[in-house]
């Protein structure tokens, strides 16, 4: 087929705003019940006002009513807002903060008082006594982020009470039972620690006498705060405790024996890989031991940029890499002693819930499971879809690498005139301690099949290259990142690259995304052509005064100290006191309900880049909140940032 020749940018292409909302998985997370080996997940309907929904994966049957929305805002992120056990789920009622359980045929319970200020997540069901469940409670009574008080609870469901369990720490997540119920292992952390800079692996005997719970010999097995994160703890047996730790500077698989009562590595040498990812929502999950005899385990790692599995000797140490179509994991559950599900994405396909079947560790089976699993069928030929690149770029000096994902533009029915270059779109991803990762997106899509290039930059403080690297942002946001975007624009332009047009091109993140664009445009003035800023951050004076509590002590060890201590550097890093310096175009998105980053943050840019003559557009989702989840605000945030490229750069169609 003859292709038409036009200029990047101008290419038309079937990948449409409507094409793109409907693409992909809807599916958030996954949990399977222990006992029936029932698959379910959490499913997102942006066509329903952003409604969480649990669906039986494998009947693709809704579990519960339109009434409910099954989500939970502990840690204002949430995830893991249910669980099942013999058939029995139990979940979290965003609407109102309650848990409820729901046995087959009947109608949803609750199972807690009515308090709204109460947040429930990563419910844990006692093997034993059934009705007894431990959980997070998150207190929201005295509503500041220095009084939000978290709990590890009992639930007693046939009381409908709940008491308390665990309390001292700062933070909770992830309570598990041994298989016997006789044991309990959590993670716990303490400001100014992010679960991922310093947290710490307890166990405690259990006593259950019918009406609760008690503990008894409690004791921290493994991290340290401030210097080594653990997390993902999971029972291999009644005596081994599974966990990942990155101790050698990357997340390794660690164990914790009850009968040796000591932690050690599970690998015979450390690997300059991570075998998880930091726990921003409390549903993420990333290895899962495959029987209870504590012999065997799987893991989804990193690595060269993709996710890879893993099956892991408990007991040998050895590790074999399993051949894997999926170059994005996530949510990894067991479902028996040879088979595991997980969320699965490949870079030509979109996200899918795959059953793994490991019988034949040679020739692992992957199942895309229930009756929507073939819906993913894209609606366009797969010659649209770019191959990523995983290029490491070199700081100037230091050699130190920065990473990014190279998409290319592509489309079969075109082609640019000769000696052109590709206007590009440089997407910064949230967080910050974050990933852009591979994987079917079709937003990248939407414009490399417009013509133009698309290229994520994982900067100086991204996860999955270890701590060393996520630590160079410590003390340096503002600075790293920014260096590190710069770096990614000059160094792609200029051979040996020359990948793209450098006087065409666009800097976009939402959140701590956001943040970078807003500084980089700040700081970097002549870097980047444009710039889109969706619900990011520009005021450090304000989002340190109004954060809320699993984030308020993360902005003091990214910046360096609290607003106090060091005033002028908060006022150095906050682009609100450096719009003036913005030459560049910028597009501000915001949501009107959104309390991570509140919409006066954004106001404040808005105001003084007018006032300095600047060109900025500012558009209000309402009732949207951190992102978007409503259909037609998706729509318009899409069509709005191309719209506006366009017109920055003189595109004509």
């Amino acid at each position: 087929m003859a292709k038409t020749t036009a200029p990047y940018g101008s290419w038309k292409s079937p990948i449409t705003p409507d094409v793109v909302l409907k693409s992909g998985s809807k599916v958030d997370e996954l949990f399977v019940d222990p006992i029936t080996s029932t698959i379910y997940h959490i499913e997102k309907r942006p066509a329903e006002a952003g409604r969480m929904v649990i669906v039986d994966t494998e009947k693709g049957e809704d579990v519960v009513g339109t009434e409910w929305n099954v989500r939970t805002a502990v840690h204002e992120y949430g995830g893991a807002p249910a669980t099942a056990y013999e058939g029995v789920v139990y979940f979290s009622n965003v609407a109102d903060g309650r848990v409820y359980k729901l046995e087959q045929g009947e109608q949803p319970e609750a199972v807690t008082p009515e308090n709204k200020n109460y947040r429930y997540a990563n419910i844990s069901v006692h093997p034993q006594q059934n009705h007894l469940l431990v959980a997070i409670l998150e207190d929201h009574t005295k509503p500041d982020p220095a009084d939000v008080v978290n709990t590890l609870c009992v639930i007693n469901t046939k009381d409908k009470t709940v008491s308390p369990l665990v309390s001292g720490a700062d933070f909770y997540a992830k309570p598990c039972f041994t298989p016997d119920g006789t044991h309990i292992a959590w993670i716990q952390w303490f400001h100014p620690d992010m679960p991922w800079e310093g947290a710490e692996v307890c166990v405690a005997d259990v006593q259950a006498d019918g009406s609760s719970l008690t503990l008894a010999n409690t004791k921290v097995v493994a991290g340290k705060r401030i210097e080594v994160s653990v997390g993902y703890p999971a029972w291999a047996s009644n005596d081994l405790l599974l966990f990942a730790s990155d101790e050698s500077g990357y997340y390794n698989p660690w164990k914790y024996s009850l009968s040796a009562g000591k932690a050690s590595p599970v690998l015979q040498q450390p690997r300059e890989e991570d075998y998880s990812e930091p726990m921003w929502i409390l549903s993420y999950n990333y290895g899962v031991p495959l029987d209870q005899d504590g012999k065997m385990a799987l893991f989804s790692a990193l690595k060269e940029g993709r996710n890879v599995l893993y099956l892991v000797s408990l007991q040998g140490g050895t590790v074999e890499e399993l051949e894997s179509p999926y170059v994005s994991i996530s949510s990894v559950q067991r479902v028996t002693h040879d088979a595991v599900v997980f969320l699965g994405e490949k870079n030509d396909d979109g996200a899918r819930t795959v059953l793994c079947n490991i019988k034949e560790y040679a020739k692992p089976k992957f199942t895309a499971l229930g009756p929507q699993a073939a819906s993913n069928d894209l609606p366009f030929p797969r010659w649209y879809i770019p191959e990523p690149q995983s290029i490491a770029l070199e700081v100037p000096g230091t050699g130190e690498p920065v990473h990014v994902l190279y998409y290319p533009p592509t489309n079969p029915e075109y082609a640019a005139p000769a000696g052109e270059q590709p206007p590009a779109i440089f997407s910064i991803h949230g967080g910050p301690t974050s990933r852009a990762k591979q994987g079917l997106d079709l937003r990248r899509q939407f414009f490399t099949s417009r013509g133009w290039a698309w290229v994520d930059v994982n900067y100086g403080g991204s996860s999955g290259y270890g701590r060393k690297y996520i630590k160079r942002l410590e003390g340096n946001w503002g600075i790293a990142d920014v260096r590190d975007s710069v770096i990614a624009v000059q160094q792609l332009a200029a051979p040996p690259y020359s990948l793209i047009d450098p006087q065409r091109t666009a800097i976009t993140g939402g959140s701590a995304g956001g943040y970078t664009v807003l500084k980089t445009l700040c700081s970097a003035p002549d870097a980047f052509a444009a710039g889109t800023s969706s619900y990011g951050i520009s005021d450090f004076f304000k989002l340190a005064e109004f954060t809320h509590k699993f984030e308020s002590q993360y902005l003091f060890k990214l910046i360096g100290g609290r607003p106090e201590e060091i005033p002028q550097v908060y006022r150095d890093r906050s682009p609100v006191f450096l719009a003036d310096r913005i030459r560049a175009p910028l597009l501000v998105l915001q949501g009107s309900e959104d309390k991570v980053v509140p919409p006066n943050q954004a106001e404040g840019i808005v105001e003084t880049v007018k006032k300095q003559g600047g060109r900025v557009e500012y558009v209000v989702f309402q009732g949207e909140g951190h992102g978007w989840r409503r259909e037609e605000n998706i729509r318009a945030a899409l069509e709005k940032e191309l719209s506006f490229y366009e017109n920055v750069f003189g595109v004509k169609k």
